[in-house]
């Protein structure tokens, strides 16, 4: 199951039927299982600690605009993980000395409206929270950002790998591996192991992605040690 609302309804529907979660966002904070080590029931799989995720990234393009004083972010807050992400954001803020306009998104066409509010609110960076409807409009994203001359950082590489608007730095895991994962743990269920005993397993591997065109349009410097931790950098 690779969507919290599908793995919500299949927990609803059956206590019996082994389920695997697919990189699901969050898991303990959408109440899909008691805990990480014993997830109880009949479901456990991997995690794609989003909401951890969130406030790296907010770290993260904190470091490289050293001055960011407000941010504007995107959430789909129908999407139970949203939620979730805004307030691990909220949570990081007083620390990062940094003021969040947050702004839900229905469809793709508030995008721009979104951004122009953001303008309105002095922001000088963006983040996305980690929804599909982010990813299958990157293009559009990363287009409103480079027309307003934002700094943003994504949950998903693509966004900074556009020669063309690329975004300024990208931050996620290596899905691969969390599918590896689940594929192992339906085997191990198929052979008779409990749902209960199979621990959520969380990612290990992340990849950081830097777009070197951008930063000189939005006339950054980064950091050398920014860059130094880097996975892959677009001059």
């Amino acid at each position: 199951m690779t969507t919290t609302p599908g793995a919500a309804a299949l927990k609803n529907a059956t206590s019996t039927i082994p389920i695997v979660m697919v990189a699901l966002g969050d898991p303990i904070g959408t109440k899909l299982v008691d805990s990480l080590n014993h997830p109880n029931g009949n479901i456990t799989g991997m995690s794609q600690m989003t909401s951890g995720l969130a406030a790296k990234r907010f770290e993260l393009l904190k470091e490289a605009v050293s001055g960011l004083s407000r941010v504007l972010v995107l959430a789909y807050l129908v999407d139970p993980i949203s939620p979730l992400q805004v307030q691990a954001l909220k949570d990081a803020a007083p620390a990062l000395n940094v003021t969040l306009h947050v702004v839900d998104i229905k469809t793709p066409d508030d995008l721009p409206a979104a951004f122009d509010a953001g303008i309105k609110a002095g922001a000088q960076g963006v983040l996305t929270t980690a929804e599909s409807i982010f990813r299958g409009s990157r293009a559009l994203v990363t287009e409103l950002a480079a027309q307003h001359k934002l700094a943003a950082i994504y949950p998903c590489a693509a966004f900074a790998l556009s020669l063309e608007n690329g975004g300024l730095k990208a931050y996620d895991i290596t899905d691969r591996d969390l599918h590896r994962s689940a594929a192992n743990y339906v085997d191990k269920i198929l052979k008779g192991a409990k749902p209960s005993d199979l621990a959520v397993q969380q990612p290990t591997k992340f990849q950081l992605v830097i777009n070197l065109r951008t930063a000189r349009s939005l006339g950054l410097t980064i950091p050398p040690s920014l860059l130094a931790r880097a996975d892959e950098i677009i001059e």
